[in-house]
């Protein structure tokens, strides 16, 4: 059934639902292509600035760390005040960002810049805030459509990687940058004010269309869905941080940011270490998004019908094998099957860290929540992303470095299993007290 709008009494010939999903998928198609770029970026600068590799890995952990604190504020942001003018100001400050990078000459700028200015902007132009969104709008098959926009994601970066590597190697990374701002301000802003909503409420129409109490999910055969009935029940930040899931969860998460920022920090440089070209490189790196893609697309209806834990259990298990292996084979073609293997993992959590939050506390905090969870995950990739630079500088390699992510990640497939996937109650909270 069409949706109809109470404020007008039309039915519109498509639910504005399906809006906000293009919007949030088309900004972060082309977010994500900017700044997974970073990994491409690494060795031009090293060698017009002849920087260490630790001293580019640094930005990079500088960059997550501003970004952790920045999805923390803009999660409280956006539950109270709606996503348009987060985004707008973050998408500001990302244009900002990329266009004053392009005339930066010392290394203080770049970890001003890249650390601070856009670390602090993506806090509203990436994935968490997008989750959050697009859950409010759609109650049935949630984990779904969740992860179609977070396709945007994964086909931005196998698409703009190669596009913005090309456009370097033809005009330089300075005339790339300002070329990245401005299409981000572009779009970023034209699709926010045109087709973003934080809520069907302010539309006079309910999630999916319904006729019923939005309150109120509909019933459903595709498995078990996270309702959102009495959200006077729903738990908040400092409530579910008195349950050992959100601790477990945000353990995993840790050891997932960091196997992921290891791989797109320095999967460019450690494969033209071996001889191979950039271009390839940089074909690898935009694999990988796509690679992605096939993961969360696999996730989304996963966890509808079976949960969340065993698909995020199950990325973590594809880990601890890729990471042990590539210590001893170090050729193209496992470079090939390590950038697609861990591509394949690199988002399942993406979608399945709104549903199994909401599954766990419900969805009246979901954007602090889940931005708490995005932030421990950012910790890690940043500190983890700068730690494999320096354990480049001081061992000529990152074998180091894959040990440990193995270690972890067989950690983060245990965490993941204990966590009590069921709905959590104040009433629960006095037996972890």
């Amino acid at each position: 059934m069409l949706p109809t709008s109470e404020a007008s009494g039309r039915r519109p010939r498509i639910y504005f639902g399906w809006y906000v999903l293009a919007a949030s998928f088309l900004i972060l198609f082309l977010n994500a292509g900017i700044r997974f770029f970073i990994g491409v970026m690494i060795k031009p600068l090293i060698a017009d600035f002849a920087w260490s590799r630790s001293n580019v890995s640094a930005a990079v952990f500088l960059n997550m760390a501003v970004y952790a604190v920045a999805v923390i504020v803009t999660g409280r942001l956006y539950d109270r005040y709606g996503p348009k003018w987060v985004i707008f100001v973050s998408t500001v400050l990302f244009a900002v960002g990329y266009a004053l990078m392009a005339i930066m000459t010392s290394l203080w700028q770049f970890l001003m810049l890249y650390g601070v200015v856009i670390g602090a902007a993506c806090g509203g132009t990436t994935v968490p805030l997008y989750g959050a969104i697009i859950s409010k709008w759609f109650q049935q098959r949630r984990g779904l459509v969740i992860s179609l926009a977070m396709g945007g994601n994964c086909l931005g970066q196998f698409v703009l990687v190669p596009l913005f590597t090309d456009m370097m190697l033809s005009v330089g990374w300075r005339q790339t940058s300002l070329w990245m701002a401005g299409a981000a301000f572009v779009v970023n802003t034209i699709l926010t004010f045109v087709f973003l909503r934080g809520d069907p409420d302010q539309l006079g129409i309910m999630p999916n269309g319904n006729v019923t109490s939005p309150r109120v999910p509909p019933p459903t055969s595709n498995g078990p869905m996270v309702s959102t009935a009495h959200p006077t029940d729903d738990l908040n930040l400092r409530q579910a941080m008195r349950t050992p899931s959100l601790w477990l969860f945000s353990l995993a998460m840790l050891i997932c940011g960091a196997g992921d920022f290891l791989l797109t920090t320095h999967l460019v440089p450690m494969v033209t270490d071996y001889g191979l070209p950039e271009t390839t490189g940089a074909a690898m790196l935009a694999w990988l998004g796509l690679l992605s893609l096939g993961g969360i697309l696999i996730a989304g209806p996963a966890s509808d019908r079976i949960g969340n834990k065993i698909p995020i259990a199950a990325s973590f298990a594809v880990r601890v094998v890729l990471f042990v292996v590539i210590v001893y084979v170090k050729n193209e073609t496992f470079f090939w099957i390590f950038a697609l293997g861990l591509g394949f993992t690199l988002l399942v959590t993406a979608p399945l860290t709104t549903t199994l939050a909401g599954r766990l506390y419900g969805f009246a905090h979901i954007g602090v929540i889940s931005g708490f969870i995005t932030t421990v995950h950012h910790v890690g990739g940043g500190l983890w992303a700068y730690l494999g630079g320096v354990i480049y500088d001081q061992t000529g390699g990152y074998n180091l470095a894959f040990i440990i992510s193995a270690v972890a990640s067989l950690l983060a497939v245990v965490c993941t299993l204990f966590i009590r996937e069921a709905r959590h109650y104040e009433s629960d909270l006095a037996h972890h007290a």
